[in-house]
């Protein structure tokens, strides 16, 4: 069974919105290295669409730095299924996931392959409550956004992780992966 990954940029006060997060070089080849470890990316519709006009080829190429180029070929390239009950159609390489969530997730785990790889807040919210999350990251930036999204807000219960990893970056950054206690 592969493995579901989800990694997150968040600021110290738990704060997700990438407005509140300062890109740089490093992070953004991190970031391309996990992608490339994936088999495919899962994404609800909001962080489907956001990635997308970021992200897809060639929108936007010509305004960012050289150094996203990496990051940006290796999600334009990615399998992508996306959950969402009012997409009536995706395309950017992507499939769309219908019904029950669980049952959905449960039968991509199953195929072979080196994992899979979830953003956002409320998808992977939905599959910590499932339990089907099988890695944490968390890339915690040295900053106080006081706006945008948090994490697991409202979560019904308690999952307790034990830390498997964690990297210092020049930023001041620091990436924790976490597995969930079973």
């Amino acid at each position: 069974m592969r493995p579901l990954r989800y990694s997150i940029n968040v600021t110290l006060d738990g704060c997700c919105d990438h407005r509140g997060i300062v890109p740089d070089e490093e992070l953004h080849r991190r970031a391309a290295e996990n992608l490339a470890k994936a088999d495919a990316l899962l994404f609800g519709r909001v962080t489907y669409e956001m990635m997308e006009a970021a992200w897809r080829t060639p929108t936007g190429a010509e305004t960012r730095p050289a150094w996203t180029d990496p990051f940006a070929r290796t999600i334009d390239a990615a399998k992508k299924y996306v959950v969402s009950s009012t997409l009536d159609r995706v395309d950017w390489n992507a499939e769309l996931v219908r019904g029950d969530l669980g049952e959905a997730v449960q039968k991509l785990k199953q195929q072979p392959g080196n994992g899979l790889f979830v953003g956002g807040v409320r998808l992977p919210q939905a599959l910590a409550e499932l339990g089907l999350i099988d890695e944490y990251e968390f890339v915690v930036h040295p900053s106080i956004a006081g706006h945008g999204p948090t994490l697991f807000a409202g979560l019904s219960k308690r999952i307790d992780l034990k830390l498997v990893s964690r990297q210092e970056y020049g930023s001041g950054a620091v990436a924790m992966r976490y597995e969930p206690r079973r």
